[in-house]
């Protein structure tokens, strides 16, 4: 797929190179694919991969985040030997995106730890445009959080 055109802010840190991060307004979107947009295939059923039902509501979501400048990657359990058949099904069944991270850890449960800002929306069923909610988090005791 195509990489994003999109400009990485650069900051420095007492003339220290930093990550980059994107512009404002734009987001990265890790998105799962078994069960998230569509029917959930077990890596242990690879025949059925290239048949999956997509969820419509996804597909449409999706894309639209695409259009709208946002960076789309799949991030899935799926491992190396499933891409090609992962890459072939995205393409025929027109999802646009800009890359896949496979070999997600499997079983749920997930705590990211990162020196960005991280968001996660559990996916329940239906693909809306965000909404905003507040929410109980767990983080690091640093003094700053109580």
């Amino acid at each position: 797929m195509q990489n994003a055109d999109i400009k990485l802010q650069s900051a420095s840190q007492d003339g220290a190179q930093i990550s980059p991060v994107l512009p404002p307004g734009i987001k990265n979107y890790l998105i799962d694919i078994d069960g998230t947009v569509c029917d959930d295939i077990p890596n242990e059923e690879p025949e059925r991969m290239g048949t999956a039902t997509v969820y419509p509501d996804a597909l449409e979501m999706l894309n639209k985040w695409y259009d709208e400048g946002h960076i789309i990657y799949f991030f899935t359990s799926r491992t190396e030997a499933h891409r090609e058949i992962t890459e072939i099904w995205l393409r025929e069944n027109g999802f646009k995106y800009h890359g896949m991270v496979m070999g997600k850890p499997r079983g749920g449960n997930y705590h990211w730890i990162d020196n960005h800002l991280v968001r996660a929306t559990r996916y329940r069923g239906q693909f809306t445009d965000l909404v905003e909610k507040e929410v109980t988090i767990e983080v690091f005791n640093d003094g700053k959080h109580q």
